[in-house]
């Protein structure tokens, strides 16, 4: 009798011991099964700004106009020898008021200058670097003059290229082609609109 009953213990313990071992090696594959990464999804969406939905810039350059070029051409030119001739001013002039007004041209045409630099760059788009005979040849004429001369030429130039200026960057903010150029020439007008201003100032006071 006692012998039965230490059997049938002994058998319990090691069905009890298998039931283990299956529930471990269960709970083993259940663990490893989660810890398998799932495989990644084939449709991923297409991330903003990838090459695909980012406008290059080789077809930018294709879609502008002889409008946007004469004007990108004509304002680097123009933008160019505002900060050459304001720096003359700065240097040059007679008048407080002339040296005031070249300083203010140096540092806000050269923001220009800088903002039409970056827009060329975007679109692939080379501008002239170097002035063309005619505005040449008004620095050099200016270069040349001294004291109170030098005011009324300078200021007489500031005044009548200003509003040459303002007319142009008008036109092409609303007949422009090329939206970001377009854009650049509104937000300046106003800027031109207040050199036009103050340069009639500093023309009158030098008379």
């Amino acid at each position: 009798m006692k012998n039965s009953i230490l059997t049938i213990f002994a058998v319990a313990a090691l069905m009890a011991c298998k039931k283990h071992e299956t529930t471990a090696v269960d709970q083993s594959a259940d663990s490893q099964q989660v810890a398998t990464p799932s495989e990644p999804a084939m449709d991923s969406p297409r991330m903003v700004g990838d090459s695909a939905t980012t406008p290059n810039a080789s077809a930018r350059t294709a879609s502008l106009s002889d409008q946007d070029k004469k004007f990108a051409d004509a304002a680097a030119k123009g933008g160019m020898m505002e900060v050459m001739m304001g720096k003359l001013a700065a240097t040059n002039a007679s008048s407080a008021t002339v040296k005031s007004l070249g300083t203010m041209m140096v540092n806000d045409h050269s923001k220009a200058n800088d903002e039409l630099k970056k827009w060329a760059t975007a679109v692939n788009y080379t501008l002239p670097t170097a002035l063309d005979a005619e505005k040449q040849k008004k620095y050099d004429d200016l270069k040349a003059k001294k004291g109170a001369e030098f005011d009324r030429m300078y200021t007489d130039l500031m005044v009548s290229d200003h509003q040459k200026d303002v007319a142009e960057f008008k036109k092409e903010a609303s007949s422009g082609t090329e939206s970001s150029l377009k854009s650049f020439a509104g937000k300046t007008v106003p800027t031109l609109e207040h050199h036009l201003m103050e340069s009639e100032k500093a023309k009158a006071a030098v008379k």
